[in-house]
Formats: structure tokens, sequence, C-alpha cells
């Protein structure tokens, strides 16, 4: 059973009265972040311009495309088999980004993780990787596209770019949970840097370090489905782009997304199983 207690904040005024407030600091920081951010988002609306605005044809318009995505999905610009072709390419993009940056980002990590680097190495590439992962993948993509032209390339540059930097932080992270015992113990006995990671690090860490990269795979499965259209990366999300953008077929954008969304279930299933058959006790 938790408790849980609230702070209470006694002040005597110079008139002699006592002002008592509940709560602490960050309770009070909580709330008037809410409260401004509430605010703001009232004050957009009012400062929108509606001109041309009318909600008599709006509303029925948007009812008839929701109609026509969701309960009419169709092909009619390619074939389910060019579909499926598609999708590997939308998949292959996210899985070759999400391999190599899991691959760069293991060894970065170990120099990022303060229980196995130097200090002022460590430093550097936190600083450097959060200077990375501040910018949006879409910007790394579009830079890429400036050296490699748009397509693929720069699609996989800007995502394998954004993807190190982000396992860079959560595989340090979990590199840094390592029990200091264990590590204190490989060293009295003379093991090396390299024999404490293959025996002490890597062991603990392997189930964190499988989950954060099948979650990278996620994020960069829906990127790519963007990074299709925005980099010319080809893919379903190329597509979708074309079916919303040019040739205005609601019924196809309709059964677009429900192939995207099938399949981020898919992975979601399988990222499930994957960690209750090879490490049950830590997935219950």
């Amino acid at each position: 059973m938790e408790v849980i207690t609230t702070t209470t904040f006694i002040k005597r005024k110079a008139d002699g009265k006592i002002s008592i407030k509940s709560g602490n600091k960050v309770e009070r920081v909580m709330k008037w972040t809410i409260i401004i951010l509430t605010a703001l988002t009232i004050l957009a609306f009012m400062f929108f311009n509606y001109a041309g605005l009318d909600l008599t044809k709006a509303i029925p318009e948007t009812l008839y495309n929701l109609k026509a995505m969701f309960l009419e999905p169709a092909l009619t610009h390619f074939t389910w088999g060019e579909a499926i072709y598609q999708v590997g390419i939308t998949l292959g993009l996210a899985f070759l980004s999400t391999i190599l940056g899991a691959v760069i980002a293991f060894f970065l990590a170990l120099m990022a993780a303060t229980n196995l680097s130097s200090k002022w190495l460590s430093n550097t590439i936190r600083v450097m990787v959060a200077i990375i992962r501040a910018v949006p993948t879409v910007l790394w993509v579009l830079i890429f596209a400036i050296a490699a032209g748009l397509g693929s390339e720069a699609a996989i540059l800007g995502m394998l770019f954004h993807s190190v930097a982000y396992l860079v932080k959560a595989f340090s992270e979990a590199f840094e949970e390592v029990d200091k015992g264990i590590l204190e113990a490989l060293t009295a006995t003379g093991a090396d840097w390299w024999h404490i990671v293959t025996h002490a690090v890597l062991p603990s860490t392997l189930t964190y370090l499988m989950s954060w990269t099948f979650l990278r795979f996620e994020i960069n499965f829906s990127v790519a489905v963007a990074m299709g259209a925005a980099a010319g990366a080809g893919g379903i999300g190329f597509e979708l782009f074309m079916a919303s953008g040019f040739y205005f077929d609601m019924r196809e954008v309709g059964m677009i997304t429900y192939m995207i969304l099938v399949l981020a279930i898919i992975l979601e299933l399988t990222s499930t199983k994957l960690k209750s058959r090879y490490f049950p006790a830590r997935s219950k």
C-alpha cells in the first residue's frame, strides 16, 4: 500500500498572518505549464484564418472522404503484387538503417557509458549525439540528399544518422545500469576492458539492447513511409503520396493506410513474441 504525501509550506507574513500552501515546487510548475499550454492552444484557435470555411460543406465532405477511406478501401492504380513489393522496399529501408545503426551505436555507446569510458570521451560523444537527435530525421535526409541525391541512399543515410544518435543514448544508459560490483570483481581478477564487456556488460543488457533496437525498427518503418514521399525513396509511402496528392483517390489512401496499420501490428506482435520466447523471465 502506497502512501502519497504532499508538502505543506507555512510562511509568516509581515503583518503576523500565517500563509499555508500545499504541494511542492514540481507540482506547481506542472500546474502552471498545463495552464499556459491550454491558454496558448485556445489563443491559437482564436487567431486561425477561418475565411472561406463553410462548415455546412466541409463536414459532409470530410465524412464522405472518411467513409471512402475506411469503409470502401480499394487499390485502383497498382496491383496487389506491386503493393507487396512496395511494402518490402519500405521494410528494407527500415531494416537496413536499423541494423547498421545498432552495430555502430553499440560501439559508440561503450565509449559513451560513464562506467566504461573516460569522462571526456563520454561527454564528447553524448554532446555529439544530443545535437544529432535535436535535428529531425527528415532534415538529415534532405541534408544527405544534397550529396547523394533524392532516393533510397539519402533516406537510409538520414535514418541511419538519427538511429545511431537515438540508440547510443539508449544503449549507454543500459550499460550504466550494470552492477558495479560485477565490474569491480572482474577488474580485480585482471580482466581487460573487452573481457568485461563480453562477459559482464553484454549478457546483462542483451534484453534491453534487443528491445531498444526493435523499438527503433518500428520508428524507422514509420519514418520510411514518410521518406518514401519526402525523399523520393519509393516504397509504400510514395504510393500513399501519389494516391492522396496526385490521384486524390481516397479509397486507395484507405487501403494503403490499412496495410501500414496491419504491418505495424504484426511488428508489435513479433516483438512481444521474441521477448517472451528468448527472454521469458524478463518479459513478464
